[in-house]
């Protein structure tokens, strides 16, 4: 007979779920690669502090390390990285943290590099690479941060022995990724934009051959523009050349035939992706003319399946809700290897066999199982919001087999404003999500105006509209939720990291929904982030806000630091101090704010720490500290031993 649950108070119940399961248990799979029926892949390690490790699985199945210690495969390209690293043979060439210089690892040796000494520290960066099929050249793109002038992008061929520098070959324009070489070595396809451009905006996609030298000749654009998002451009192995783009307002498949462009299964989905890091890919080309390719729609992620003559995409591996990082790979034949996850399951390494559908789980980013009677499942809400529209969300209801609330309570509510902004709310096993819902806590991850996965006027919603469509929507949301009986409208708080904090900070300071919130490296002031930012962003706020400093009051009236006359409720706040996309500066202006309005506040700051905390020992004192904040201000006891966190402005208990 089931034991019948306790009751206790909203937010004291015990989980074996802890702050320790979230900072240390789950790994970050990353980067997938196969050469020669080995499959690589990079772990981001919180126990290592955070680095980037390379391991390698044999068709035997045994699994090593190939990274010695003491480096780290993680490059600084547009500050968020990705493509770190490329095999050759059993040739592994990386981009090392420490200095940002490629190395290259031969086996049984130690690495070297085999780019240069930059002038300016870690000045010359190399990420998404891709070898020539003789392995006589790296093609990559390279940033080079002068000493005095601009940050130059660039894609630069790199002799693979290290004999001689690297050398431009294509140059000019503001941002590249994606450099591909066909499998013949003959042909080169990129992609390329411009300021105020993000990727996600409108790219171009452009081919060359490529000479015996590395260089190219007969450039040639092939789609994409202002209007038109290109993604992940890829050869099939007959020489094909494959790309995502939105031209329909929805990221679907095409290829280059003849020289016209044609459509492949046609879906009302993103099978595209917010370039926020290189390397993602989306889909994979299969044997026998097959694709296969991932699509999100209304909240989840899909594994489909298109095969010639049908345009139609059929699902595969129908278990899986979340694939992200986008990493799927194939051997060109009929087996594919991604990272996915389920809402009882984290993000894994999978194989799948697709003609028989068999799976296999080869690496477990969370190996301490979670017993699913404490799991909360999302499930998918539409709710209204401002101009007659509708947005999108994931609401998790507090789940623990051990524990019901008190009749008649209902739960406080955290609203997750993601980070990007362009991002979207992922449905796969998240234990930090389930920390809160586990002990009592109601969880709802917005998919605000903006967000992915939703097709290309959705994501536009938020163009000119930052701090106003992001902010509605998540007030909107808790209103919701609170109206249909599933919160405590007077215990509602909204947390969020990066663009996600600015999002909180603006919803804490330009509307009356909210009674405490949490802020991870969040912006408080848009004119500051401007200019005090790098290269890959600095003219973001052009589309999400206008033209600086032509539009300079819009900046300042959409900037809480400026308006916290309007503040009225709690927060805290946590910090890298070696954030260089959100620097410290931006939380200390708003710490300082709180403190002269008397207001309850904590400011968590941590050395070491860039943007995105990376290190065990942080992740945990961040999530206690922010239940045991909730716990003061909302009036709840955590059942947690939590290291308490000095709350300036509160009374002592």
């Amino acid at each position: 007979m089931a034991r019948k649950p306790q009751i206790a108070p909203f937010g004291s119940w015990r989980s074996p779920i802890s702050a320790e399961l979230y900072g240390a248990g789950e790994i970050r799979l990353q980067q997938l690669q196969l050469s020669e029926g080995d499959l690589y892949w990079a772990e981001i390690q919180p126990e290592q502090a955070g680095r980037y490790a390379i391991l390698r699985r044999s068709p035997g199945g045994s699994v090593d390390a190939v990274l010695p210690a003491g480096y780290s495969a993680r490059t600084t390209v547009h500050e968020y990285g990705g493509g770190s690293y490329l095999v050759s043979g059993r040739t592994i060439f990386f981009s090392n943290f420490a200095d940002q210089r490629l190395y290259r690892l031969d086996p049984g040796k130690e690495p070297r590099p085999i780019t240069p000494v930059p002038v300016v520290p870690a000045g010359l960066r190399y990420a998404d690479g891709v070898a020539t099929p003789e392995g006589q050249w790296i093609l990559c793109v390279r940033e080079n941060h002068t000493p005095e002038g601009p940050v130059i992008n660039e894609i630069v061929v790199v002799p693979a022995d290290g004999a001689s520098e690297p050398r431009a070959i294509v140059t000019g324009r503001d941002f590249y990724s994606s450099p591909r070489i066909s499998p013949d070595g003959n042909r080169l396809v990129w992609l390329t934009w411009d300021f105020p451009q993000m990727p996600w905006d409108g790219t171009e996609v452009w081919t060359a051959e490529v000479l015996p030298d590395g260089s190219i000749r007969g450039a040639r654009r092939v789609a994409g523009g202002p209007q038109d998002s290109i993604f992940q451009p890829e050869w099939g192995p007959d020489g094909t050349l494959y790309f995502v783009s939105d031209r329909t307002g929805w990221w679907n498949l095409y290829r280059e035939q003849g020289g016209a462009v044609v459509a492949l299964a046609p879906i009302e989905a993103d099978i595209g992706f917010a370039h926020w890091a290189f390397g993602y890919q989306r889909y994979a080309v299969l044997g026998e003319g097959r694709i296969a390719c991932v699509y999100s729609q209304r909240g989840f992620d899909h594994l489909g399946l298109i095969t010639p003559g049908s345009e139609r995409i059929k699902n595969l591996a129908e278990d899986y809700t979340c694939f992200y990082h986008p990493y799927l790979i194939s051997d060109g034949h009929d087996r594919l290897w991604f990272v996915a996850g389920s809402p009882h399951e984290s993000r894994n390494l999978v194989t799948m066999q697709v003609a028989t559908g068999m799976l296999e789980v080869l690496r477990r980013s969370l190996e301490e199982e979670i017993d699913a009677d404490y799991i909360s499942e999302p499930r998918a809400i539409e709710f209204p919001t401002e101009g007659g529209l509708t947005a999108h969300a994931l609401y998790y209801p507090p789940a623990n087999r051990d524990f019901a609330g008190p009749p008649g309570e209902r739960p406080p509510l955290l609203v997750i404003s993601h980070g990007g902004p362009t991002a979207p709310a992922l449905s796969y096993l998240d234990p930090e999500i389930q920390y809160f819902t586990s002990r009592g806590l109601g969880v709802v991850d917005v998919n605000y105006g903006g967000s992915t996965g939703y097709g290309r006027a959705y994501r536009q919603r938020l163009n000119g509209q930052w701090g106003v469509v992001d902010v509605a929507d998540c007030a909107n949301a808790a209103r919701y939720l609170a109206a249909q009986g599933e919160a405590d409208g007077a215990r509602m708080a909204i947390r969020g990291g990066s663009a996600g904090g600015y999002t909180t900070l603006s919803a804490l300071t330009f509307s009356d929904v909210f009674a405490a919130g949490a802020s991870y490296y969040g912006i408080s002031d848009l004119e500051i982030f401007t200019h005090d930012t790098h290269k890959y962003e600095s003219h973001y706020l052009d589309v999400l806000v206008g033209h600086y400093p032509e539009k300079a009051d819009l900046y300042r009236s959409r900037s809480p630091i400026h308006h916290t006359d309007r503040l009225s409720c709690p927060m805290v706040l946590f910090q890298g101090l070696e954030d260089k996309i959100v620097p410290p500066s931006q939380a200390e202006m708003m710490v300082r704010a709180l403190q002269a309005k008397g207001l309850p506040y904590a400011y968590l700051a941590f050395e070491g720490e860039q943007h995105g905390f990376r290190r065990k020992e942080t992740n945990v004192r961040c999530l206690g500290a922010e239940l045991y904040f909730y716990g003061r201000i909302f009036g709840f006891e955590p059942a947690d031993r939590i290291e308490p966190v000095k709350i300036k402005n509160l009374p002592e208990a």
